[in-house]
């Protein structure tokens, strides 16, 4: 079969457009989302840039140097770009969501992987893939396309599946397609894990969320809320009444740091402080809520945790936001070591860090620190952090290269409040204990290699939980992956 681009000279007439965002000062007061989409006429031309390559790395999710190079979903990206291009956007839709369960969430909030290997990026700028991705869900939501679709067969079986992140709902999705009974258990009072609460509104207006789980509903998934699996609900008893049980619960245990005076009043986990904010901005709940206005916040950790955190101090009218990031700054274009089609190791702005910028005049970040001391006052409230510079060394036995202090370089910052977002360690271990699995080293749930399957018969695990901290395109491809073997345990074979 011959395929022929719609428009093969369409990467060298139109230059990337993204759609336009608000101003810093403009979007910094509300948590809405902040970008207006272009017009059709300007999508079909970005649409149209897509080369169409003969190896299209945009879609290959592979890794290379240890960095995952192109979508971990194998994303359909030159066919759907083509059709969309040429509108045919029912047919684009059909071909999106064939290997993504979900794209009104990475069109969101994923770091667009498939941009990143794009060969129009090669020596130009890459597609715009994750915007037209946006385009066509949308249009699908707009135009009737989204709706519900039952099983028409269902087989008898019946899966539970804890935790209804990405990869929970992905599992959730597959294999009540296939006619499978499908419970899915959430601990918060909301579905969505890290969806939910754990990305501000600004990057993901909940109503998305919602949105999908009515779809979900109409189609026969059951989503109990509430209900915190190993607590007040027992693990025994999901066992017993349900055919197999996928555990999804996320790489929940945040990574602490361990520094004199840790226990000052005013020290939060990024994750908590996020889902507090949320909650407060969906419903105005006070309980819990962590209001930065009028203080000092710095926020230890430089991914993009760290930036949602940014981003959320700045809207709440924080008085001065530092981000403290032990790496050195990367490079702002490709290093010669990190030639393309690899994730580019490159200095990023995002939007918490411009806000900021426009807010306090100096970019936030500060390279190469890490926390030495919090300091208290009197009353045991933190009013400074004694931070001390880094330097990288090379250890002479193993060859790795670590960050090492140097000695007499401490230096404090005023700090109200400090938000760590140093990541997750892996799985929360009372869930691990009341399902009896084991956990690898990473304190991950351990399976076999390309395997799902936990070492307690009839359990299997997915996201996460099962891969550690990752993104939601990869809780997506671990959802779809364990929905499979799944349905094989239950079936005999599998068509999905």
């Amino acid at each position: 079969m011959v395929i022929v681009m719609g428009k093969p000279t369409g990467f060298l007439e139109y230059n990337r457009k993204d759609d336009k965002a608000a101003e810093p000062l403009e979007r910094i007061k509300n948590f809405n989302e902040f970008h207006t989409p272009m017009s059709d006429k300007e999508r079909k031309d970005q649409a149209a840039r897509c080369m169409n390559c003969g190896v299209p790395f945009c879609q290959s999710g592979m890794v290379l140097n240890g960095m995952v190079s192109g979508c971990p979903l194998n994303n359909l990206v030159p066919e759907w770009n083509d059709l969309l291009y040429l509108g045919n956007m029912e047919k684009a839709l059909k071909m999106l969501m064939h290997t993504n369960n979900f794209p009104e969430f990475t069109a969101r909030v994923c770091p667009a992987l498939c941009e990143a290997a794009c060969t129009c990026g090669l020596n130009d700028t890459p597609v715009t893939c994750k915007a037209n991705e946006m385009a066509i869900i949308e249009y699908g939501y707009n135009n009737g396309l989204m709706e519900a679709v039952p099983p028409k067969v269902r087989t008898g079986k019946k899966v539970a599946i804890v935790g209804s992140g990405p990869a929970g709902l992905a599992a959730a999705d597959q294999l009540n397609r296939r006619g499978h009974s499908v419970t899915v258990y959430e601990r918060s009072d909301h579905i969505g894990g890290l969806l939910m609460y754990g990305i501000p509104n600004m990057k993901l207006e909940k109503w998305v969320i919602d949105r999908k789980q009515e779809v979900m509903e109409k189609e026969g998934i059951e989503f109990i809320v509430n209900a915190d699996v190993g607590k007040n609900v027992k693990a025994q008893d999901l066992l017993k009444d349900y055919d197999c049980v996928i555990l999804a619960c996320g790489a929940s245990e945040p990574r602490d740091i361990k520094a004199e005076g840790r226990d000052a009043e005013g020290i939060y986990f990024a994750v908590d402080f996020l889902s507090r904010s949320t909650k407060h901005v969906l419903s105005g709940k006070t309980e819990g809520f962590v209001n930065t206005k009028g203080k000092n916040v710095v926020v230890i950790g430089g991914g993009d945790t760290g930036n949602d955190c940014v981003g959320t101090a700045v809207r709440q009218g924080a008085k001065s936001v530092v981000q403290v990031e032990m790496m050195p700054k990367l490079p702002e274009g490709r290093a010669e070591n990190n030639p393309w089609p690899e994730w580019p190791r490159v200095c990023k702005t995002d939007y918490g860090q411009e806000e900021a910028i426009a807010v306090y005049g100096k970019d936030p970040r500060i390279y190469q620190a890490t926390v030495k001391e919090f300091i208290k006052d009197k009353s045991g409230k933190l009013k400074k952090v004694k931070l001390v510079k880094l330097e990288p060394k090379k250890d002479e036995k193993t060859g790795r290269v670590n960050m090492a202090e140097i000695p007499g370089s401490e230096f404090e910052i005023a700090a109200d409040y400090v938000l760590i977002a140093a990541g997750f360690l892996g799985t929360q271990s009372y869930i691990a204990k009341a399902f009896g699995v084991k956990l690898d080293a990473r304190t991950n749930v351990e399976t076999e290699k390309n395997s799902y399957k936990t070492s307690v018969d009839k359990v299997f695990t997915a996201g996460d939980m099962h891969r550690g901290q990752s993104l939601v395109v990869w809780g997506i491809n671990e959802g779809r992956g364990v929905a499979k073997e799944a349905d094989k345990y239950l079936m005999g074979y599998t068509n999905l």
